[in-house]
């Protein structure tokens, strides 16, 4: 428990996080952190949606969103983002597979099958990369 309250302390001391004003003139667009160079979930606000997700680097996102459009062949127009859901791309669960695939590729990973499972979005699959690439490289 001391263990638990010391690191409450140093989490507030140092806490300093960063805010993005939304484009209207009220509320708050975006919420994220990091405390010594550790990433931790951010928030976010959309109109009538709420959503917490973990923060994968941003290289990682740029690169699955790229390999999410090469597998889909979605035109240079079609926005691809870290909340783009397989699905609204036009993706079935062959396409999913694929995608998998290329990732596990791309990044020199193995995704187990009730991992790949899990995967809906570009969040979703950047996130477990990350967890994946970590593990391996302990």
């Amino acid at each position: 428990m001391a263990s638990l309250a010391q690191a409450s302390t140093a989490l507030s001391t140092s806490f300093k996080p960063a805010l993005a004003p939304s484009s209207r003139s009220s509320g708050l667009k975006s919420v994220s952190f990091s405390i010594t160079g550790k990433r931790f979930p951010s928030i976010s606000s959309r109109p009538g949606r709420f959503q917490v997700s973990c923060a994968a680097k941003p290289e990682t996102i740029t690169k699955v969103c790229g390999i999410v459009k090469k597998q889909l062949a979605l035109a240079e127009d079609i926005d691809v983002s870290a909340g783009s859901k397989f699905t609204e791309l036009g993706a079935d669960s062959l396409d999913t597979v694929e995608i998998v695939m290329g990732l596990e590729e791309a990044f020199g990973i193995t995704v187990e099958e009730e991992n790949a499972q899990t995967i809906a979005t570009v969040q979703d699959a950047a996130d477990l990369i990350e967890d994946l690439v970590a593990k391996k490289s302990a």
